[in-house]
């Protein structure tokens, strides 16, 4: 019997639509910097990618800086944390490729169902705006930038009103506007919800990356909603209108441009609500395994393809390698870190430090079919009686 991955949030299948882009990329001589015919034609196959990411967000084509990675583009928007104050913190629910940067985390944001904690966010928005003397200093401008994803990559909680954060938080020792910068990562929300915002409010930054919503590996993008071109990390050609030079990535960036066309007509189509139910089918297939086994975020907004659950005492790293051997590709913890053997740190920050080892997550994806999900449920049960039997 073939194998079924369940293991899109780490990467995705490579699109039909984005393999013929870069296929006929391939057979474009030119260097895209180059002002003949030639480098024309392969500046034009860049700029087509760059509107086609742009739709998919909803900026502007010259908001769109393309990078080798989602983990480049955060290293740059936390490079201009000067213009929001010089500081820079993440919250500990955030990917690596931020809290690697960051100088604080935002504890106590998160309640055990993935809810943000307001609280916790009014206490975080008062100490930041403290000098060391304690003096409170609302006036200074931006206190911080700061890292907020739109949707978690292990959980699939997204953000209240599953909306793009954006550039505020509320002091609650003065009830006024705090102008905090914000980048949020939209990695795993694009391409499987519609990017949106609060109102016309959008956050300083963006980050993506192809590869997951099935574009190719080793190419990315920042979108700026600034009024200031970022300023560049690589130096030297001035590529990418002096914000990120080095030669542009033309094969990678048509598979990009292409895949983020592709997802915005099945986001349109509402192609996901179909994943949702099946979701929705394996968690109660699972649940009528177990009456123990937690599902994170279930009474949260989350990304529909999205499934995180743990059994008390079973832990995450052998459920993958039993499922591996069964023919089923799922992961324990985030997409980047599913090789390591580790407690979920994700699930750690949001109260849940006592299964935070015994978690695996299902992300499904466009061609999972309930036959996938119903024979994951399956062998998932069979293996879950043998391990109690061990255990009894």
């Amino acid at each position: 019997m073939s194998r079924v991955y369940l293991d899109h949030n780490a990467t995705t299948p490579l699109r039909a639509e984005a393999r013929a882009a870069m296929v006929a990329a391939m057979d474009l001589v030119g260097n895209p910097s180059s002002v003949h015919a030639e480098g024309r034609a392969a500046k034009m196959m860049v700029e087509r990618a760059r509107e086609q990411v742009a739709a998919l967000v909803g900026c502007k084509p010259t908001q769109v800086v393309f990078t080798g990675s989602a983990t480049e583009a955060a290293a740059l928007a936390v490079a201009q944390k000067g213009r929001f104050g010089g500081r820079f913190a993440a919250l500990p629910t955030e990917h690596d490729c931020f809290l690697g940067w960051s100088e604080a985390e935002l504890l106590a944001l998160f309640d055990a169902r993935g809810a943000l904690d307001a609280q916790g966010a009014l206490t975080f928005c008062d100490w930041f705006l403290r000098d060391s003397d304690g003096a409170h200093s609302a006036d200074r401008g931006p206190a911080a930038l700061i890292a907020v994803s739109a949707a978690n990559s292990e959980t699939g909680v997204m953000a209240p009103g599953g909306k793009v954060a954006a550039n505020n938080f509320i002091d609650g020792s003065h009830a006024a506007t705090v102008p905090f910068g914000v980048v949020c990562d939209i990695t795993q929300m694009a391409g499987k919800v519609p990017v949106s915002y609060d109102g016309d409010k959008r956050p300083a930054y963006m980050i993506l990356s192809a590869h997951k919503l099935g574009g190719p590996k080793g190419v990315g993008a920042l979108v700026n909603f600034t009024a200031d071109d970022p300023t560049a990390m690589l130096r030297g050609g001035g590529q990418e209108m002096g914000r990120r030079s080095g030669t542009e990535n033309v094969i990678g960036i048509a598979g990009f441009g292409a895949a983020a066309a592709a997802a915005q007509v099945d986001v349109e189509a509402g192609k996901w609500d179909r994943v949702e139910k099946l979701r929705n089918i394996l968690e109660s297939a699972l649940e009528a395994s177990s009456n123990t086994t937690i599902f994170v975020g279930k009474d949260a907004p989350r990304l529909p393809n999205t499934s995180c659950f743990a059994t008390p005492g079973w832990k995450g790293e052998t459920q993958v390698m039993q499922m591996d051997l069964a023919g089923f590709a799922i992961s324990a913890g985030s997409a980047c870190s599913s090789g390591k053997v580790k407690a979920s740190r994700v699930l750690t920050a949001m109260g849940l430090s006592d299964v935070a080892g015994d978690a695996v997550r299902v992300s499904l994806g466009l061609e999972t079919t309930e036959d996938d999900i119903l024979r994951f449920a399956d062998t998932w049960a069979q293996k879950l009686r043998k391990h109690e039997s061990r255990a009894a």
